[in-house]
């Protein structure tokens, strides 16, 4: 039996802002927003040629929203990663080499904090 993470829930104080930035910034697809009632809105995004989704929303967690730590995306290049994060106006870290692979790191509008790492070859 697989077992597979497929949506997150990411908590923001203003989903159309969360939005924007994910889409228009970090170049996240938006998949979903359906506003349920007044009470309950769901918008899905997805990074590109990731199985796995964030959705942010209202009525959806009861997290403090700027609470979630240590998201965190692979990439091939993290080069390339940081310089389009950069060039869309995302406020990236540089670029920090560990052992265990090389990372950039950066916040959304409410402070949850995400990892992008680019994993070493293996020999």
């Amino acid at each position: 039996m697989d077992w597979k993470i497929e949506l997150v829930a990411v908590p923001v104080s203003a989903v159309d802002r969360a939005k924007a930035f994910y889409v228009d910034k970090v170049g996240f697809n938006a998949d979903h927003d359906q506003q349920v009632n007044e009470n309950l809105r769901f918008v899905q995004l997805t990074p590109p040629g990731s199985a796995c989704s964030i959705c942010i929303g209202i009525g959806l967690t009861t997290m403090k929203p700027g609470s979630i730590e240590g998201l965190q995306m692979v990439v091939p290049d993290i080069e390339k990663a940081h310089q389009e994060l950069a060039g869309r106006g995302v406020a990236v870290s540089d670029i920090e080499d560990l052992s265990w692979g090389r990372f950039v790191y950066f916040s959304d509008p409410d402070g949850n904090k995400w990892a992008i790492q680019q994993v070493p070859k293996r020999n």
